[in-house]
């Protein structure tokens, strides 16, 4: 059996792993039984494998995880942006004033552990996390030299920041206008090499809802044929009381406006704070069945040590939940994966969904 076949026929065979408890096999077994099997993605689009600072959970336990939950295709992200080596810190938001810089170290790190113990039974994506927006001029030749280590190996970026307020009282610096009209040369080389992008760019505040939209706005009116991902949606913790309409109405506009642009729906943020909520719900999910094959899954899990599988499989089932309002359609684009198969121009196929 060649790789394809293999993680394909796993998407069904072993999605009782997953977060939900033993059921039976669908009567059609060539479909996907929504009644009888669980509902958490088997895409997980959005998983740091190193942490911001301190010990990172070993690959190969974490690459465990994904079995165990029946994940089966993930992308690798680092963190570009590290604290210091001599912080005693794994997380920026405990340590305000402590600096976080870019740093290719992790993906180096990714990248190596992957060539060395690489699983059969599930697709990892080497994704470029150490990009400094406000600062491009070396990241087309840092792209390169990632491609002369590691060829054809990288088939990301992402995510990369924007503007991401939480990281404000550790020196992350917002790139401005000028800055995105300096990412022509590294955004033509993600062009030719068909590499999709993924951006944290906060949308708002809860003092101003769409502060930040103009950055959005500006990346993607003028690199139109790139294709770009918006992590979380443009939501965060500094984003709680935006109502769902507004969110939606933008969203829905820039989706007809630029048909190479797509959102990610990672991070349990968008479930606590949205997605829980009916009256949330009535808004975001025709968007989410309208917008499917744009739409990304992911958890947006950080694998620092603190953590363990419980953790993981929390974490996914958190940000899987949307998933059971989805219509068929929908449900075998995000949660089976068939817009991940299809952004990564992957041969591989969703199973359809069975009739109810």
């Amino acid at each position: 059996m060649n790789r394809k076949s293999a993680l394909c026929g796993s998407l069904l065979a072993l999605s009782a792993l997953t977060a939900s408890p033993a059921v039976a096999a669908p009567a059609d077994p060539g479909c996907f039984d929504r009644e009888r099997q669980p509902y958490t993605s088997v895409v997980d689009s959005h998983l740091h494998f190193r942490p911001f600072g301190g010990e990172e959970i070993p690959f190969r336990e974490l690459v465990g995880y994904l079995r165990k939950t029946g994940v089966r295709y993930a992308n690798m992200y680092g963190i570009g942006q590290t604290l210091p080596a001599d912080s005693s810190c794994t997380y920026y938001l405990d340590c305000p004033g402590t600096p976080v810089t870019p740093s290719m170290k992790n993906d180096f790190a990714n990248a190596r552990a992957l060539l060395a113990q690489t699983p059969d039974d599930v697709q990892l994506t080497l994704s470029m996390t150490f990009p400094d927006l406000a600062n491009p001029g070396d990241v087309l030749d840092r792209m390169r030299l990632l491609e002369e280590e590691y060829p054809g190996r990288f088939r990301w970026m992402g995510e990369v920041n924007l503007i991401k307020q939480a990281l404000l009282k550790n020196g992350h610096e917002p790139a401005d206008k000028a800055d995105i009209a300096a990412w022509a040369p590294f955004m033509a080389e993600l062009r030719e090499r068909d590499i999709p992008l993924t951006i944290h760019s906060d949308l708002g505040s809860d003092r101003d809802h769409t502060a930040y939209l103009p950055l959005m706005e500006e990346v993607l009116e003028r690199y139109p044929d790139n294709r770009i991902v918006w992590a979380h949606m443009g939501l965060s913790k500094e984003l709680s009381t935006m109502g769902p309409a507004a969110h939606v109405a933008i969203l829905e506009r820039l989706m007809w406006q630029h048909p190479n642009f797509g959102a990610d729906i990672s991070w349990r943020v968008l479930e606590d704070l949205y997605f829980s909520r009916p009256e949330a719900r009535k808004h975001y999910v025709p968007f989410l069945n309208a917008h499917s094959d744009r739409v990304l899954p992911g958890t947006d899990f950080v694998a620092s040590r603190d953590k363990d599988f419980g953790v993981y499989k929390t974490e996914l089932e958190v940000t899987s939940r949307i998933n059971r309002h989805l219509d068929d359609d929908a449900f075998r684009d995000i949660a089976l994966g068939q817009s991940y198969f299809d952004l990564l121009d992957l041969p591989d196929e969703a199973p359809r969904v069975c009739p109810a």
